[in-house]
């Protein structure tokens, strides 16, 4: 029994709400450079995936010790100055994954000469390996548009139905909140992968898309503890019950945000290339997530019921005033 005692969370009364300003002031500077991201993503000027900017990714066999400088030298003695090499471990041996941008393959955009073209590269990079080209996929620039299109209704069509999923369930201000709050984790990450260098691919979409479920699971839980809080404490003012209600659940969302950030963890440090950007992705998400739970989502409903308070009083004064 003293070893269960040992794991229950002491009872916490933190004022979330109270500091919600210095939140909203961190949460803007996120919010300014995810929108920064956002407009260089449009405008072409970030780093993209060949999923988005169209070109050939190839996946090559290697027997033997593997040098990535030389590899890397190797294609930018070529002319291949922008081309992205991964090296993976798998079960059959080592594999490189070499991406090859549009841009990269003008003059050989042809499937069969672009592995080719690899092969010869990492023949002379790489001196007594086996190279074998196991696969290659390519990706024109109008297919890669399209699909960077697609993404980013992708992202806005998920923010507008959680909206309207917690507005039914809840109430408008719970959906408003719950829709910014999400809106305002999906920027925060797309900023802070932007400020990382990050190629922005289909992989990283998916994270964002990921977060946005995980980020509204999360905000709903605090959010039926403050509907439950408010129907038990009515005497007590809104600000109360959404600290209490936050307090309440801190535990559960902190056990549940650490037992997702460690197979993420994992991934990062024993996962794949290939999976590293997504993992990496959603790692920031959960904590963004868990931290806009606490001071965003949540002291955003304060705000939204002080703002109406203030209308209404305004109002009132005014019907006074026209009375006299």
């Amino acid at each position: 029994m003293a070893h269960f005692e040992l794991l229950r969370w002491k009872k916490t009364d933190w004022d979330f709400v109270g500091k919600r300003y210095i939140a909203f002031a961190f949460s803007g500077i996120m919010v300014v450079i995810g929108l920064v991201a956002a407009v260089q993503l449009a405008r072409g000027k970030a780093k993209v995936a060949i999923d988005f900017s169209g070109g050939q990714a190839i996946q090559a066999g290697v027997e033997g010790p593997i040098d990535l400088d030389a590899v890397r030298g190797a294609f930018t003695a070529n002319g291949l100055s922008d081309v992205q090499v991964q090296q993976a471990t798998v079960a059959k041996g080592e594999r490189l994954l070499i991406k090859l941008r549009g841009a990269e393959m003008s003059g050989t955009s042809a499937v069969g000469t672009g592995g080719e073209l690899v092969r010869g590269i990492l023949v002379g990079a790489l001196p007594g390996c086996t190279i074998t080209i196991e696969g290659v996929q390519a990706v024109g620039p109008a297919v890669g548009r399209r699909l960077q299109q697609q993404a980013g209704w992708a992202v806005v069509w998920a923010i507008v139905l959680i909206m309207v999923y917690i507005w039914i369930r809840f109430e408008y201000r719970f959906g408003l909140a719950a829709a910014i709050a999400t809106l305002h984790d999906v920027i925060a990450v797309l900023g802070i992968m932007w400020l990382m260098g990050a190629d922005f691919s289909l992989l990283i979409v998916t994270a964002l898309l990921t977060l946005g479920g995980y980020s509204l699971t999360d905000t709903v839980v605090v959010y039926d503890r403050i509907r439950e809080n408010l129907r038990l404490h009515p005497a007590d003012n809104l600000e109360v019950n959404v600290n209490r209600s936050i307090n309440e659940v801190l535990s559960r969302t902190l056990v549940t945000s650490v037992m997702v950030l460690l197979p993420l963890v994992s991934l990062l440090i024993y996962g794949s290339p290939v999976t590293f950007d997504f993992s990496l992705a959603l790692t920031f998400g959960v904590i963004v997530g868990t931290y806009s739970s606490w001071y965003v989502a949540s002291p955003i409903i304060v705000e939204w019921e002080n703002y109406r308070r203030r209308r209404a009083a305004q109002a009132a004064a005014m019907r006074m005033s026209g009375k006299r």
